[in-house]
């Protein structure tokens, strides 16, 4: 199974910082993806679940990453330990590109969604139970056989972004969204009308030996934050992601640089 090519010609493909930075967040993203992870122990309840594959995925490190065994035509999904129905969540997909082949598939599905197909697919998002990103294609699927599915998220001229190996999905059941970030940058819904349902995270795979890990990044809080995390959120957002590395040189009490640094 070859790698799908991503963007043809010698131009550089999009990227999603110029983009797509003007594009509406759920509230309370920016700040769930710039927090620090959870605890380890926290990750792992939210991780990938040994009991709910496919019998050609070995699940390791207590869910945190999945290989699939090299089985020849066979499409193999994961699901996760946890489904969700209320809440802003978010969590990270790592993928390494060189390991995706021709259908590698990220999203979420229900409990009934089938996890396992006798021939090469997207698997997930060919029915009505799952909702899912084909990350060569650019495609979105949701009860879908892939001629006509819309391009996601929309570029000039069609070309399908790049997406490298790490990306962020955004599950915002109040709204009843599914969405997907990259580097911090939200790219739009994807998805909408998902109220009402319990939905896991979910993939699914055709390249044998491929390792996929999951981060589970949290929840977005229902109560409200302290003046002194508000803050914080204000100094880091006019700091940038890229300049955050440089608070430690900044004139303030090291209790203060230890806090804005989720120290």
């Amino acid at each position: 199974m070859g790698q799908t090519a991503l963007a043809g010609g010698s131009r550089s493909p999009p990227t999603p910082q110029a983009l797509y930075h003007d594009l509406y967040c759920p509230k309370g993203l920016e700040e769930l993806l710039s927090a620090p992870p959870p605890d380890l122990g926290t990750q792992r309840r939210h991780g990938w679940n040994p009991k709910d594959c496919s019998e050609n995925i070995e699940v390791r490190e207590g869910g945190l990453c999945f290989e699939r065994r090299p089985v020849a035509q066979s499409t193999d999904g994961a699901r996760g330990k946890r489904g969700y129905s209320s809440g802003l969540h978010a969590w990270e997909i790592s993928w390494p590109r060189a390991q995706r082949g021709t259908h590698a598939v990220v999203g979420v599905a229900t409990a009934l969604a089938p996890l396992q197909a006798d021939h090469y697919a997207a698997l997930l998002g060919s029915n009505s139970e799952s909702w899912g990103w084909d990350l060569g294609r650019g495609k979105l699927y949701h009860q879908s056989k892939g001629p006509g599915a819309p391009q996601y998220p929309p570029g000039p001229q069609g070309e399908p972004l790049e997406v490298p190996e790490r990306l962020q999905v955004v599950l915002d059941m109040e709204e009843g969204t599914l969405g997907y970030a990259i580097g911090g940058t939200y790219l739009g819904p994807a998805f909408h009308g998902l109220k009402g349902r319990t939905l896991y995270p979910a993939v699914s795979a055709v390249w044998g030996q491929c390792q996929v890990r999951i981060s589970y990044l949290g929840k977005r809080r229902a109560e409200p934050h302290s003046l002194l995390h508000l803050s914080r959120l204000c100094v880091r957002q006019a700091l940038g992601a890229s300049r955050l590395g440089q608070v430690s040189a900044l004139p303030l009490p090291p209790a203060m640089k230890h806090y804005l640094l989720y120290q």
